[in-house]
């Protein structure tokens, strides 16, 4: 009888709820949040679920994400090499590998112009560097943080690599990644403030037709471009536009449709339960963590408000062709940011169809969020 009542004894200490702090349940009641707005509200699913369990998992089992030499058999956790591959900026870079073969750049190439919006809509990370370093964040730190106001996630997570910043890839990645899951959410009303309803209602012309030429084109010179300027965006920019060239030049279909479909999921699940996973309560609780979400956040918003504004000059100096709602999606939230360019226009008049010209604005946001990454890595490796 001693003998059951001890082995009942120690099965009753070894579980979890002997280990966990408030912090811990704290961690979980995130957890679940993040489950109920991806299930219940369908706030991107594909992200927030993997990095909702993730952040579930280790709360509860925190040697899910320890090294091996943090543990007694040498083994390690299952996470923790999962989080490997992001520390060393694999999973990003294959992750843009899947955003190349999934997106199509004829707007873009139609429609050169949108490279500003594009542009503009990256101003907020330059305000949130600023930012952060008047909040005492280093350069480099400052620089990881800033990168979430592109709406990001793949480039937060390999700047945050590249720089040295693994302690705060947690937060920055979990925040990049919520911000472009809440992108419904948090543009309309700013793209509402800066814009009349005149202005919300402007039809565009159709677009003229892209030649297969020049989508072929397209990824080989702007990789010789960027990357001959800024070399340290290979990883990023030569996976793109390589994933998109697997899609234009029609000869590898195979390739393009693992690099959309299986492979780009499977990276999917390892990222996201692995950043999910680096959101420990020791790790996460902390004040660096709420000021991350905050610049994260105002960047976010300036660089929305940046690529209207934008949007509306060119309005005026096109003559009213153009209309501004397109600069929203300059953040590279492919495709949502689109789409809600799309639905707050046809808000103000159904039969308005912007969402083929806002794809412009928002596949050079991509491109824009790699060449900020890559400036940053540039000026502080």
């Amino acid at each position: 009888m001693d003998y059951i009542l001890e082995v009942f004894g120690n099965l009753i200490h070894q579980s979890a709820f002997f280990g966990l702090t408030w912090g811990n349940y704290v961690m979980i009641l995130v957890a679940c949040v993040f489950l109920f707005l991806a299930i219940k509200k369908g706030y991107e699913p594909l992200l927030l679920v993997p990095i909702a369990f993730g952040m579930l998992l280790v709360n509860i089992y925190p040697n899910i994400m320890a090294s091996p030499e943090e543990t007694s058999n040498g083994t390690g956790g299952l996470l923790h090499y999962f989080y490997l591959l992001d520390e060393w900026s694999i999973l990003p870079s294959l992750i843009f590998l899947g955003v190349g073969a999934l997106t199509d750049f004829g707007p873009l190439i139609a429609n050169p112009k949108s490279f500003l919006m594009g542009a503009a809509a990256q101003f907020g990370i330059y305000i949130a560097y600023f930012l952060a370093i008047l909040m005492g964040f280093n350069d480099k730190a400052a620089a990881a943080i800033s990168i979430i106001g592109g709406a990001d996630g793949p480039t937060s997570i390999f700047l945050a690599g590249k720089l040295g910043q693994t302690d705060l890839m947690g937060p920055i990645a979990v925040a990049a990644y919520s911000y472009m899951s809440l992108v419904p959410i948090i543009q309309p009303p700013i793209m509402k403030l800066l814009t009349t309803e005149k202005e919300r209602k402007i039809k565009m012309e159709q677009l003229r037709p892209v030649t297969k030429l020049e989508k072929i084109l397209f990824p080989i010179i702007v990789t010789i471009v960027v990357v001959m300027i800024l070399p340290d965006t290979a990883p990023l920019i030569g996976m793109l536009m390589l994933g998109n060239l697997f899609r234009e030049s029609g000869v590898v279909k195979q390739l393009a449709e693992t690099a959309s479909n299986a492979l780009m999921y499977i990276v999917v699940i390892l990222l996201g339960t692995s950043v999910g996973a680096s959101t420990s309560a020791e790790r996460f609780l902390n004040l660096d963590t709420l000021k991350i979400v905050l610049l994260g956040l105002v960047a976010f918003a300036f660089g929305t408000a940046a690529g209207v504004l934008i949007g509306k000059l060119m309005c005026k100096l096109s003559g009213g062709k153009i209309n501004p709602l397109i600069g929203s999606a300059g953040v590279s939230a492919v495709p949502m940011a689109a789409r809600v360019s799309q639905k707050v226009g046809a808000e103000a008049d159904p039969t308005n169809f912007l969402l083929m010209h806002a794809m412009g604005p928002n596949v050079a946001g991509v491109v824009g969020t790699a060449v900020a990454a890559g400036t940053f890595m540039a000026i502080l490796l």
